[in-house]
């Protein structure tokens, strides 16, 4: 029986793509393969190129964009022990500490309560008395008591003898370089009134001696408490 398929359609035939200076449907000669493997080839290296660029670029932006708080780790601060204490501050004019030695002293403003006036003054040990103790220190203001002179404690000796005249000093004494007057620390004398006070007169012509300051002690806080 003879064979009754259709012919094939002609239409539907695929045609081989044209290569110039090519005949139709013959295969491209191996000369022309060649390039078309160096284009490919070019092509992959700028692909990688391009891509290894983008990645390096990508990695300069990380690494300089700042750090989002929310994503920073909290380190701890080091525990260094405790810091070395230092001292109290002092809360009166002076410490027993400070005053260890007879004829130490240490100055001071007292504030006078009526007037708010700070005054200069000195506080000054005592020989033969306890440093724990009130009646072991004299406090004095340091400015006279009549006119505008400024008191001053003399240990030089020789001063007291050269500048003041008076030769019989032992220890350290009050002057009053305007009148060159001299007050023994270590002497109590009597004022009208009967007012017993530190700092006799021992040569000069000041009407008085200098104006007292009572102390008192808490601890080991010397605190002048007011003056007479």
């Amino acid at each position: 029986m003879a064979d009754q398929s259709p012919a094939p359609d002609d239409r539907f035939k695929a045609e081989m793509p044209t290569i110039p200076g090519v005949a139709g449907g013959a295969k491209p000669p191996s000369n022309a393969v060649a390039p078309l493997k160096i284009v490919g080839g070019l092509v992959a290296v700028l692909v990688v190129i391009v891509a290894a660029g983008s990645i390096f670029s990508h990695s300069r932006r990380t690494a300089s964009a700042p750090l989002d708080a929310s994503s920073q780790v909290e380190v701890p601060t080091p525990d260094l022990g405790n810091p070395p204490q230092s001292a109290p501050p002092m809360r009166g004019i002076a410490t027993v500490d400070m005053m260890t030695k007879p004829w130490s002293a240490t100055t001071f403003d007292y504030r006078d309560p009526l007037s708010g006036e700070r005054v200069p003054a000195l506080l000054l040990r005592l020989p033969g008395s306890s440093a724990s103790q009130p009646t072991g220190y004299w406090a004095f203001a340091l400015k006279a008591a009549y006119g505008n002179c400024q008191l001053e404690l003399v240990s030089d000796l020789a001063k007291l003898k050269g500048e003041y005249g008076y030769a019989a000093a032992r220890h350290p004494m009050v002057g009053n370089p305007c009148s060159r007057t001299v007050f023994d620390p270590t002497k109590i004398t009597n004022l009208p009134g009967n007012v017993w006070v530190r700092g006799a007169i021992v040569q000069g012509s000041d009407l008085r001696p200098p104006l007292g300051i009572e102390v008192k002690i808490e601890g080991k806080d010397i605190f002048a408490v007011r003056m007479e």
